[in-house]
């Protein structure tokens, strides 16, 4: 059983990343259009209700924002594009 509250979800590109979060509590949704510069993630995430999960499509950017985020303590999970 997972303990976060709060669930994200992450569109990555080289240029921009679009992001949703939704509340598990009180179904609040937040959306927000980042740059790609792992500590503007990680602030942005570091603003929501914690504990966080965060799921994001792997592709060309590589697991250099996985590696950042599981550091600093936020469970993420890279998914398969199929």
């Amino acid at each position: 059983m997972f303990i976060e509250r709060t669930s994200v979800g992450l569109d990555v590109h080289a240029r921009s990343v679009a992001a949703a979060a939704i509340d598990g509590v009180t179904g609040e949704l937040v959306q927000a259009r980042l740059t790609p510069g792992y500590d503007h993630i990680r602030s942005w995430i570091g603003q929501l209700p914690g504990p966080v999960a965060v799921t994001y499509e792997a592709g060309p950017t590589g697991f250099g924002l996985y590696r950042a985020l599981t550091s600093a303590g936020v469970r993420c999970e890279v998914a398969a594009p199929s």
